[in-house]
């Protein structure tokens, strides 16, 4: 369970405000402007609403004012709302009289380019010249469910007061979205299963108030439990991974949903690293390092919410699928296995109590077949209660038909009783279309329906996860500093440049020898020693194998002396205009798993750190995994234990166990040094590391640093 947070929050005036002024209010209901003022006062909002408009004198039996400074009262929020080349002069008066929020609902200004990107940039002066917290241009604004402040034109809140009010739990989301239009689809479709509620807040275009900064409000508010996540790209980055830190630190789930991961203007970068990453990389890095559930789906998304509201977190993977139909049941089994998830048989004593209490024709091995004539007999609600109590599984599938209008298949009162005292998640999927009598029925005993199968296997999984969860503690970058200038003399490097700058910042590269004259070459191969590897060195020829620039397990000198030939040769040929730095000799490597190490600079993230599956088959399987720079070793053991090749580092098929703690602390030397260089280095590849048996150390067998481009 989340541990509680009691603190006053300096936006707790923005979304608690006490008085409201509508800046352009209309008495025309069916436009914005009329519409701010209805929702206000039809979802109860108690406090004064003062509608500013010099054209009316009174609006729906309110007063009417001129401007904001006619009130002569303080204003916790203003909801602006007119034409955009009027908005900064408003929120100019609004901060003259004391406003101390306001909301740009008005669009017209960065999303439009040119001037209207200028009046944008003037409104974020303002609120760091005045004090003042602005939300938006171009903001749906918010609303605040526990005090009924419906600060939005958003119709989703458009309610009556009246009706009744599916509600069937009591742990509440918060939504942060920057799309207004996708945040209150998040609310209108949780609302629709019964999820309480506590903030949704649209964030428009960020002049001011940004989603980390929303995000941060959330993550101490008491009163929400899970929250949603709907972003396209940060901008108050330090506030975003504070709230991120301090979310997983206090076991707030946050269940993100980002968008924009095929934007256009891919990575033109040398190295694979930077090519593999995609537009988003930095991204999942962060939600991995933060737990983040990561959703492409929105009602995905709703659905883990639900569960994650609804049940406690599993003690491990092994799930029993109850249902009342044999396909339906076995179509469970297949969704939540594919889903990486066990469905176990369960033990002989479980298995012949279940028999006693279903059909002969049942099945008591799991998928648990009650069959649905069990349902009228009470066997469904008594086989769910006993492997509620059975150390058999640690998590219940129900799949059941909900769609009869007039029969519940359980007894509300005792399943209520039930679902207040689980342990372990019980989740409940209909195959059938819920009737609002169920839903109305099982809301009673706290039980959300879901009608999606993959939805609910997923959110299972996601709750599996959640409880693997461990938050790594935070890495410096080191006290000692790391000059690598002396390297970075060029705006592209070699092979041998970049190891030589590895070696500065700490990690440890083979013995080897530019030979950048022919005649210099039997004194590097007896320096070295045979057999060797010969490789073309240019700054030019970051790819090496495009120009055949590779020759290995060279035994004689003679053989090394026409390979050097040949590879001056064919790098000349192919590459006529490259700079030939020489040949680089290097002792052939002991034989291992082939890795690739690698770092990346984030424009938003700063420095993002990568291992996957190296070798000539990176690009090809693309088994990566990425965290923030700096990551400790034990963190760097995590992201290889993540990788599908994972098992090839720990004695897959009868292999040697590979030296793993080599491998991740040269993940960490790596991280350390991108984090510390950020501003000189833009990538790092190493590519391959030959990682050796365990206790014989690993390999730096290629490596490419590129230089981040200097001002002129």
């Amino acid at each position: 369970m989340p541990v509680a947070v009691d603190s006053k929050h300096p936006l707790d005036s923005f979304f608690a405000p006490s008085s409201i002024a509508i800046i352009g209010a209309s008495r025309d209901g069916s436009k914005i402007p009329g519409l701010l003022l209805s929702f206000l006062r039809k979802n109860g909002f108690a406090g004064q609403v003062f509608p500013v408009n010099p054209n009316y004198p009174d609006i729906e039996g309110l007063k009417c004012y001129a401007s904001v400074a006619a009130i002569g009262q303080p204003i916790d929020l203003a909801i602006v709302i007119i034409p955009a080349r009027a908005v900064l002069g408003a929120l100019q008066e609004c901060a003259s009289v004391g406003v101390k929020n306001a909301i740009v609902i008005s669009s017209g200004f960065a999303e439009e380019g040119s001037d209207s990107a200028g009046m944008q940039d003037a409104i974020a002066d303002l609120a760091r010249t005045t004090g003042m917290r602005i939300s938006g241009p171009n903001a749906e604004g918010f609303y605040n469910e526990i005090q009924r402040v419906a600060a939005t034109f958003s119709p989703t809140v458009d309610v009556k007061p009246d009706a009744p009010r599916l509600l069937a739990t009591r742990r509440r989301i918060g939504i942060v979205a920057q799309s207004g239009g996708i945040g209150f689809a998040f609310y209108n479709r949780a609302r629709a299963l019964g999820i309480a509620l506590s903030y949704v807040v649209s964030a428009g275009n960020e002049s001011d108030l940004g989603a980390g900064e929303f995000l941060d409000y959330l993550v101490q508010d008491t009163s929400t439990d899970v929250i949603l996540l709907f972003i396209e790209g940060i901008r108050d980055t330090d506030k975003f991974l504070a709230a991120a830190r301090r979310a997983a630190e206090i076991g707030k789930p946050i269940i993100v949903t980002k968008v924009g991961r095929s934007g256009a203007g891919g990575r033109a970068a040398a190295s694979h690293t930077a090519s593999m990453a995609g537009w988003s990389a930095a991204y999942d890095a962060v939600f991995a390092k933060y737990g983040f559930i990561v959703s492409s789906d929105l009602d995905e998304a709703v659905a883990i919410a639900a569960v994650l509201t609804t049940s406690p977190l599993p003690k491990g993977d092994r799930v029993a699928v109850v249902t009342v139909s044999g396909g339906g049941g076995i179509w469970g089994a297949d969704v939540v296995s594919a889903q990486g998830l066990q469905v176990p048989e369960l033990s002989e004593v479980v298995q012949a109590e279940i028999r006693g209490m279903i059909p002969s024709y049942g099945s008591p091995r799991n998928p648990v077949d009650i069959t649905a004539q069990a349902v009228h007999s009470g066997g469904l609600q008594k086989t769910i209660a006993l492997l509620a109590g059975s150390d058999d599984v640690d998590a219940i599938l129900v799949v059941i038909s909900l769609s009869s209008e007039t029969r519940m298949p359980f007894d509300v009162t005792e399943l209520k009783l039930l679902i207040d005292a689980q342990h372990k998640p019980i989740v409940f999927y209909t195959y059938t279309l819920p009737s609002q009598f169920a839903r109305n029925g099982l809301a009673e005993a706290g039980v959300v329906v879901l009608s999606g199968l993959s939805h609910a296997g997923m959110a299972l999984r996601q709750l599996v996860q959640r409880a693997r969860f461990s938050l790594a503690a935070p890495t410096n970058i080191g006290s000692k500093p790391v000059d690598v200038s002396a390297h970075l003399t060029s705006i592209r490097l070699s092979e041998h440049d970049s190891k030589r700058l590895l070696a500065a910042g700490g990690v440890r590269t083979p013995n080897e020898v530019l030979v950048s004259d022919r005649s210099k070459l039997p004194d590097a191969i007896a320096r070295v020693g045979l057999p060797v590897v010969m490789k073309i060195q240019s700054a030019d020829i970051p790819h090496k194998s495009e120009v055949g620039g590779v020759r290995i397990n060279i035994t004689s000198e003679q053989d090394a002396l026409s390979a050097y030939d040949q590879l001056v040769g064919d790098a000349r040929q192919q590459r006529p205009n490259a700079a030939i730095q020489g040949v680089l000799v290097a002792p052939m490597a002991k034989p291992g798993v082939e890795i690739i190490v690698g770092t990346l600079l984030d424009a938003t993230f700063g420095p993002i750190v990568m291992v996957g599956l190296g070798g000539i088959t990176t690009e090809l399987f693309k088994d990566v995994v990425y965290r923030p720079a700096p990551v400790s070793a034990v963190e760097a053991t995590g992201m290889l234990n993540e990788l599908k090749a994972s098992p090839l580092l720990h004695g897959f098929r009868g292999s040697a166990k590979a030296d793993v703690p080599a491998l991740a602390e040269l993940i960490a030397q790596v991280s350390r040094l991108a984090a510390q260089c950020r501003d000189e280095i833009a990538e790092i590849e190493i590519n391959p590391v030959l990682v050796h048996p365990d206790g014989q150390g690993v390999t730096v067998v290629d490596a490419l640093v590129v230089p981040r481009p200097r001002a002129n």
